[in-house]
């Protein structure tokens, strides 16, 4: 896992059990799972925008942005329910091998 990923890991491991006045990720684990995956639903919509528009203007820099702050709202989602990125990227690993064609015909056959 890369650095970033590591620390960011250990910083939402450590605020979750936070002082929900103190933190953010702390205020959205008091808040519970919905808040938080409403906060990763807003992001993404956020993010599929970011997108258009940067095909339009040619400019990255919100796709960047918005795209930060949908992977970190989807870790505070991960680590709520016990998860964390490395968990995401031992299936991606696994996953190095197989077609993507391959890998969704897997999924629907389970």
């Amino acid at each position: 896992m890369s650095d970033v990923l590591e620390q960011l890991t250990r910083v939402l491991e450590a605020r979750k059990g936070a002082d929900a006045d103190s933190s953010y990720v702390a205020s959205l684990h008091a808040k519970g799972l919905n808040k938080i995956l409403e906060k990763v639903g807003e992001e993404s919509i956020e993010t599929i925008i970011a997108a258009k528009d940067a095909a339009l203007s040619g400019s990255n820099d919100d796709v960047i942005y918005e795209t930060a702050d949908l992977w970190f709202h989807t870790l505070v989602m991960l680590s709520h329910l016990g998860l964390s990125a490395n968990d995401v990227l031992t299936e991606l690993a696994r996953r190095f091998d197989l077609s993507g064609l391959e890998e969704k015909a897997n999924r629907t056959s389970k």
